[in-house]
Protein backbone atom coordinates (compact mmCIF):
# COMPACT_ATOMS: atom_id res chain seq x y z
CA UNK A 1 0.00 0.00 0.00
CA UNK A 2 1.25 3.50 -0.80
CA UNK A 3 2.25 5.58 2.20
CA UNK A 4 -0.09 8.52 2.70
CA UNK A 5 0.43 11.52 4.93
CA UNK A 6 -3.07 12.94 4.99
CA UNK A 7 -6.18 11.93 3.06
CA UNK A 8 -8.05 15.08 2.10
CA UNK A 9 -9.39 14.27 -1.37
CA UNK A 10 -13.04 13.28 -1.44
CA UNK A 11 -13.89 9.96 -3.07
CA UNK A 12 -15.37 11.85 -6.02
CA UNK A 13 -12.15 13.84 -6.44
CA UNK A 14 -10.04 10.70 -6.16
CA UNK A 15 -12.14 9.03 -8.87
CA UNK A 16 -11.96 12.07 -11.16
CA UNK A 17 -8.18 12.25 -10.73
CA UNK A 18 -7.80 8.57 -11.62
CA UNK A 19 -10.22 8.57 -14.56
CA UNK A 20 -10.08 12.08 -16.05
CA UNK A 21 -6.62 13.10 -14.82
CA UNK A 22 -7.39 16.52 -13.38
CA UNK A 23 -9.32 18.37 -10.66
CA UNK A 24 -11.14 21.70 -10.72
CA UNK A 25 -11.33 23.51 -7.37
CA UNK A 26 -13.78 26.37 -6.96
CA UNK A 27 -12.78 29.42 -4.94
CA UNK A 28 -9.17 28.42 -4.27
CA UNK A 29 -8.35 32.16 -4.07
CA UNK A 30 -10.67 34.77 -2.56
CA UNK A 31 -11.79 37.77 -4.65
CA UNK A 32 -9.37 39.98 -2.65
CA UNK A 33 -6.50 37.58 -3.40
CA UNK A 34 -7.42 37.48 -7.09
CA UNK A 35 -7.26 41.28 -7.22
CA UNK A 36 -4.00 41.31 -5.26
CA UNK A 37 -2.18 38.81 -7.49
CA UNK A 38 -3.59 40.37 -10.66
CA UNK A 39 -2.21 43.73 -9.55
CA UNK A 40 1.16 42.10 -8.75
CA UNK A 41 1.40 40.73 -12.28
CA UNK A 42 0.45 44.04 -13.87
CA UNK A 43 2.39 46.48 -11.70
CA UNK A 44 5.25 44.54 -10.10
CA UNK A 45 6.15 41.64 -12.40
CA UNK A 46 5.50 42.98 -15.91
CA UNK A 47 7.42 46.27 -15.48
CA UNK A 48 10.60 44.39 -14.58
CA UNK A 49 12.89 42.26 -16.70
CA UNK A 50 12.62 38.53 -16.10
CA UNK A 51 12.73 35.13 -17.72
CA UNK A 52 10.46 35.23 -20.78
CA UNK A 53 10.23 33.14 -23.97
CA UNK A 54 11.93 34.51 -27.07
CA UNK A 55 11.53 33.59 -30.76
CA UNK A 56 15.26 33.07 -31.24
CA UNK A 57 15.65 30.33 -28.63
CA UNK A 58 14.31 26.81 -28.26
CA UNK A 59 10.69 26.42 -27.21
CA UNK A 60 10.51 25.76 -23.49
CA UNK A 61 13.62 27.87 -22.82
CA UNK A 62 13.55 31.42 -21.46
CA UNK A 63 15.83 34.45 -21.69
CA UNK A 64 16.18 37.57 -19.52
CA UNK A 65 14.10 40.32 -21.12
CA UNK A 66 11.36 42.90 -20.68
CA UNK A 67 7.95 41.88 -22.07
CA UNK A 68 5.41 44.07 -23.86
CA UNK A 69 4.31 46.72 -21.34
CA UNK A 70 0.67 46.68 -22.48
CA UNK A 71 -1.07 45.03 -19.52
CA UNK A 72 -3.36 43.07 -21.84
CA UNK A 73 -0.50 41.79 -24.02
CA UNK A 74 1.04 38.32 -23.84
CA UNK A 75 3.36 37.62 -20.92
CA UNK A 76 4.95 34.33 -19.85
CA UNK A 77 7.11 35.00 -16.78
CA UNK A 78 9.03 32.29 -14.95
CA UNK A 79 10.52 32.26 -11.45
CA UNK A 80 7.98 34.47 -9.66
CA UNK A 81 9.15 33.87 -6.11
CA UNK A 82 11.68 36.75 -5.84
CA UNK A 83 9.12 39.39 -6.84
CA UNK A 84 7.01 39.34 -3.66
CA UNK A 85 6.71 37.27 -0.45
CA UNK A 86 3.11 36.43 -1.40
CA UNK A 87 4.42 34.25 -4.21
CA UNK A 88 6.47 32.31 -1.65
CA UNK A 89 3.50 31.90 0.68
CA UNK A 90 1.45 30.48 -2.19
CA UNK A 91 3.87 27.53 -2.42
CA UNK A 92 2.27 25.70 0.51
CA UNK A 93 -1.14 27.35 0.76
CA UNK A 94 -2.82 24.95 3.22
CA UNK A 95 -6.02 23.89 1.41
CA UNK A 96 -4.19 23.37 -1.89
CA UNK A 97 -0.95 21.95 -0.53
CA UNK A 98 -2.89 19.35 1.49
CA UNK A 99 -4.31 18.06 -1.80
CA UNK A 100 -0.82 17.98 -3.33
CA UNK A 101 0.47 15.93 -0.38
CA UNK A 102 -2.45 13.53 -0.67
CA UNK A 103 -1.81 13.04 -4.40
CA UNK A 104 2.00 13.00 -4.39
CA UNK A 105 3.10 11.95 -0.91
CA UNK A 106 5.64 13.84 1.24
CA UNK A 107 8.83 13.25 -0.80
CA UNK A 108 8.35 16.23 -3.08
CA UNK A 109 9.85 19.59 -3.98
CA UNK A 110 8.60 22.82 -5.49
CA UNK A 111 10.13 23.21 -8.94
CA UNK A 112 8.49 26.00 -10.95
CA UNK A 113 6.44 29.20 -10.74
CA UNK A 114 4.98 30.86 -13.81
CA UNK A 115 2.56 33.65 -14.72
CA UNK A 116 0.91 33.54 -18.13
CA UNK A 117 -1.23 36.29 -19.60
CA UNK A 118 -2.86 35.33 -22.89
CA UNK A 119 -4.05 38.27 -24.95
CA UNK A 120 -7.36 38.31 -26.76
CA UNK A 121 -6.31 37.94 -30.40
CA UNK A 122 -7.16 36.24 -33.68
CA UNK A 123 -3.47 35.39 -34.20
CA UNK A 124 -3.10 32.63 -31.60
CA UNK A 125 -4.73 29.25 -32.43
CA UNK A 126 -3.89 27.59 -29.10
CA UNK A 127 -1.96 24.37 -28.73
CA UNK A 128 -1.91 21.05 -26.84
CA UNK A 129 1.13 19.50 -25.15
CA UNK A 130 2.39 17.55 -22.17
CA UNK A 131 4.83 18.99 -19.63
CA UNK A 132 8.40 18.07 -18.84
CA UNK A 133 10.18 18.23 -22.18
CA UNK A 134 11.08 15.55 -24.70
CA UNK A 135 11.89 12.75 -22.24
CA UNK A 136 9.20 13.28 -19.64
CA UNK A 137 6.41 13.46 -22.22
CA UNK A 138 7.02 9.76 -22.91
CA UNK A 139 6.80 8.75 -19.24
CA UNK A 140 3.47 7.93 -17.64
CA UNK A 141 2.77 6.15 -14.40
CA UNK A 142 0.20 3.48 -13.56
CA UNK A 143 -3.24 4.28 -12.20
CA UNK A 144 -2.14 3.36 -8.67
CA UNK A 145 1.20 5.20 -8.74
CA UNK A 146 2.15 8.59 -7.37
CA UNK A 147 2.46 11.19 -10.16
CA UNK A 148 5.93 12.40 -11.12
CA UNK A 149 4.91 16.04 -11.36
CA UNK A 150 1.74 18.01 -10.68
CA UNK A 151 0.77 21.59 -11.52
CA UNK A 152 -1.72 23.94 -9.92
CA UNK A 153 -3.13 26.64 -12.21
CA UNK A 154 -4.85 29.57 -10.47
CA UNK A 155 -7.31 31.56 -12.58
CA UNK A 156 -7.14 35.34 -12.11
CA UNK A 157 -9.84 36.07 -14.70
CA UNK A 158 -13.20 34.50 -15.50
CA UNK A 159 -13.28 31.98 -18.36
CA UNK A 160 -17.01 31.27 -18.38
CA UNK A 161 -17.32 30.89 -22.16
CA UNK A 162 -15.38 28.79 -24.71
CA UNK A 163 -12.65 30.47 -26.76
CA UNK A 164 -11.58 32.58 -23.78
CA UNK A 165 -8.09 31.12 -23.58
CA UNK A 166 -9.58 28.24 -21.59
CA UNK A 167 -7.41 25.55 -20.07
CA UNK A 168 -8.23 22.66 -22.40
CA UNK A 169 -7.66 18.97 -21.66
CA UNK A 170 -8.10 15.50 -23.10
CA UNK A 171 -9.68 13.70 -20.10
CA UNK A 172 -7.94 10.40 -19.44
CA UNK A 173 -4.96 11.19 -21.66
CA UNK A 174 -2.56 11.02 -18.71
CA UNK A 175 -2.63 7.24 -19.23
CA UNK A 176 -2.10 7.21 -23.03
CA UNK A 177 0.89 8.01 -25.28
CA UNK A 178 1.15 11.53 -26.64
CA UNK A 179 0.85 11.71 -30.45
CA UNK A 180 4.19 12.67 -31.99
CA UNK A 181 3.55 12.73 -35.76
CA UNK A 182 2.73 16.18 -37.13
CA UNK A 183 -0.34 14.98 -39.00
CA UNK A 184 -1.77 13.56 -35.76
CA UNK A 185 -0.68 16.27 -33.35
CA UNK A 186 -3.80 17.23 -31.36
CA UNK A 187 -5.01 20.80 -30.94
CA UNK A 188 -7.69 22.61 -28.91
CA UNK A 189 -10.35 21.77 -31.52
CA UNK A 190 -9.47 18.06 -31.81
CA UNK A 191 -12.42 15.77 -30.96
CA UNK A 192 -12.18 14.68 -27.35
CA UNK A 193 -10.90 17.97 -25.97
CA UNK A 194 -12.74 19.71 -23.14
CA UNK A 195 -12.29 23.50 -22.66
CA UNK A 196 -12.74 24.00 -18.92
CA UNK A 197 -14.94 26.85 -17.75
CA UNK A 198 -14.19 28.61 -14.48
CA UNK A 199 -14.23 31.80 -12.48
CA UNK A 200 -11.43 33.97 -11.20
CA UNK A 201 -10.13 32.28 -8.04
CA UNK A 202 -10.74 28.73 -9.26
CA UNK A 203 -7.79 26.37 -9.64
CA UNK A 204 -7.01 23.35 -11.81
CA UNK A 205 -4.74 20.55 -10.58
CA UNK A 206 -3.23 18.25 -13.21
CA UNK A 207 -0.24 15.93 -13.80
CA UNK A 208 2.55 16.50 -16.31
CA UNK A 209 1.32 13.66 -18.51
CA UNK A 210 -2.17 14.89 -19.37
CA UNK A 211 -2.59 16.44 -22.83
CA UNK A 212 -3.48 20.06 -22.14
CA UNK A 213 -3.05 23.61 -23.35
CA UNK A 214 -4.74 26.96 -24.00
CA UNK A 215 -7.64 27.45 -26.36
CA UNK A 216 -7.75 30.53 -28.60
CA UNK A 217 -8.80 33.68 -26.78
CA UNK A 218 -11.49 35.64 -28.63
CA UNK A 219 -13.12 36.97 -25.46
CA UNK A 220 -12.01 40.58 -25.79
CA UNK A 221 -10.02 40.44 -22.53
CA UNK A 222 -6.71 38.95 -21.45
CA UNK A 223 -6.67 35.66 -19.53
CA UNK A 224 -4.39 35.73 -16.47
CA UNK A 225 -3.12 32.68 -14.64
CA UNK A 226 -0.46 31.65 -12.12
CA UNK A 227 0.99 28.12 -12.31
CA UNK A 228 2.97 26.27 -9.63
CA UNK A 229 4.70 22.94 -10.25
CA UNK A 230 5.53 20.23 -7.71
CA UNK A 231 7.60 17.14 -8.47
CA UNK A 232 9.08 14.15 -6.72
CA UNK A 233 12.39 15.00 -5.04
CA UNK A 234 14.50 12.99 -7.48
CA UNK A 235 13.23 15.05 -10.47
CA UNK A 236 15.26 18.09 -11.52
CA UNK A 237 13.58 21.45 -10.84
CA UNK A 238 12.54 23.70 -13.74
CA UNK A 239 13.54 27.12 -12.38
CA UNK A 240 16.76 26.59 -10.43
CA UNK A 241 19.68 24.19 -10.48
CA UNK A 242 20.23 23.69 -6.74
CA UNK A 243 18.79 24.74 -3.38
CA UNK A 244 17.21 28.19 -3.76
CA UNK A 245 19.39 29.73 -1.05
CA UNK A 246 18.67 33.34 -2.04
CA UNK A 247 15.13 32.98 -0.70
CA UNK A 248 15.73 30.95 2.44
CA UNK A 249 15.69 33.93 4.83
CA UNK A 250 12.12 34.69 3.71
CA UNK A 251 10.86 31.10 3.99
CA UNK A 252 9.32 28.88 6.65
CA UNK A 253 11.05 25.52 7.34
CA UNK A 254 8.59 23.73 5.06
CA UNK A 255 9.08 26.25 2.25
CA UNK A 256 12.85 25.95 2.60
CA UNK A 257 12.60 22.18 2.34
CA UNK A 258 10.40 22.48 -0.76
CA UNK A 259 13.07 24.75 -2.27
CA UNK A 260 15.88 22.28 -1.65
CA UNK A 261 17.12 22.91 1.90
CA UNK A 262 17.83 19.45 3.31
CA UNK A 263 19.53 20.82 6.41
CA UNK A 264 23.09 19.92 5.38
CA UNK A 265 25.59 20.41 2.59
CA UNK A 266 25.16 18.16 -0.42
CA UNK A 267 26.13 14.52 -0.05
CA UNK A 268 25.60 11.54 -2.39
CA UNK A 269 22.08 10.18 -2.07
CA UNK A 270 20.44 13.55 -1.42
CA UNK A 271 17.02 14.09 -3.04
CA UNK A 272 16.72 10.32 -3.59
CA UNK A 273 16.78 9.32 0.07
CA UNK A 274 14.95 12.04 1.98
CA UNK A 275 15.90 13.41 5.40
CA UNK A 276 14.36 11.46 8.28
CA UNK A 277 12.11 14.39 9.18
CA UNK A 278 10.75 14.81 5.62
CA UNK A 279 7.18 13.73 6.36
CA UNK A 280 7.05 15.80 9.55
CA UNK A 281 8.30 18.91 7.73
CA UNK A 282 5.86 18.48 4.83
CA UNK A 283 2.87 18.00 7.12
CA UNK A 284 3.87 20.93 9.32
CA UNK A 285 4.51 18.77 12.38
CA UNK A 286 8.22 19.55 12.59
Amino acid sequence: MLANTKRVLTEAQREQWAVDGYLQLEGALSPAEVAFFSDLLDNTVRPQKGYEPAPAIQRGHYEWKLPDQNKDAFMDRRDLLPYHPAFIDLIDRPAIFDLILDLMGPYIQFSMSQAIIRASTDMFPGYIHTDGGEAQKTIRVSETSRPLAVKVMYLLTDVTEPDSGNFTVFPGSHLRPFAERAERLPGPETPGTVPLLGKAGDAYVFPHAIWHGPSPNHSGKARKTILYNYCQMFVRAYDYSGPYTALFDRCTPRQRRLLGDLGHDFRPGDFFYAPLDQEAVMTGKA
